[in-house]
């Protein structure tokens, strides 16, 4: 028998969007995060190089946006660059409150920098070479530990929920295919949030995880979202 379940915020994915915006909700909300097989099977995890984030005192804000811009050749969206390049340093700082452990210059509290492509100074912060394995399993072993914060593996999000009798059609949850049941259960929740990562495995040949196949892309456009710049997608060779 299919189930219902109910909740303030359904999040839609457990890389490293959608577990953080979980744990910034949870203290006020009951969050459920939907992963579409064990919750340590997308992107994120296999994640490797490190994390661009503006921390050395040679460094700056302006710098980083300049090199991004250039990087872009054009086709950024200055504002979000500007946004994202500003919060960086918040954001490795909340990180690093969390317990990432990010690796440290030998015999020194100070975090070790490289230089990558495209970067004018030395602004990667990383964990050895598993970054993504350092973050995963931090945000997920915090997530788990919440009390608001509940997680659903193996579960596929079919499609969105709208309730259309309103002037603007209200996305009000989703439907998601128990992949253990094969059951499908409704998730009701006041705001649903996509986190589910990208699109790569449309494609016949990428080392992007299995999971990369764009549901979430797709369930937004069938709600009359608009889409845009789909030809960009990550190629890891």
């Amino acid at each position: 028998m299919a189930k219902s379940h109910t909740h303030d915020v359904l999040v839609i994915g457990s890389g490293a969007a959608g577990l953080t915006l979980a744990l910034q909700l949870a203290d006020h909300a009951s969050v459920a995060v939907i992963c579409k097989g064990a919750a340590t099977d997308g992107s994120t995890y296999y994640a490797q190089g490190g994390i661009a984030a503006v921390l050395d005192s040679h460094d700056s804000v302006d710098a980083h946006v300049a090199d991004t811009l250039e990087a872009g050749a054009g086709l950024c969206h200055e504002p979000t660059v500007r946004h994202v390049v500003s919060h960086s340093r918040e954001a490795i700082e909340w990180l690093v409150s969390l317990g990432v452990g990010f690796t440290r210059n030998d015999g020194s509290e100070e975090f070790h920098l490289t230089q990558e492509g495209g970067h004018s100074q030395r602004r990667i912060i990383h964990a050895a070479d598993a970054t993504g394995r350092a973050v995963s399993d931090t945000l997920l072993g915090k997530a788990m530990a919440h009390p608001n914060i509940t997680l659903f593996e193996h579960r596929v999000a079919v499609d969105l929920i709208r309730d259309k009798s309103a002037s603007v059609p209200v996305c009000v949850g989703a439907y998601v295919l128990d992949r253990q049941t094969d059951r499908i259960d409704t998730f009701l929740a006041r705001h649903t949030v996509l986190a589910s990562g990208g699109a790569s495995k449309v494609y016949l040949y990428t080392s992007n995880p299995d999971g990369n196949t764009g549901d979430g892309i797709a369930m937004a456009w069938r709600a009359g979202c608009r889409v845009a710049n789909l030809e960009f997608n990550q190629f890891h060779p």
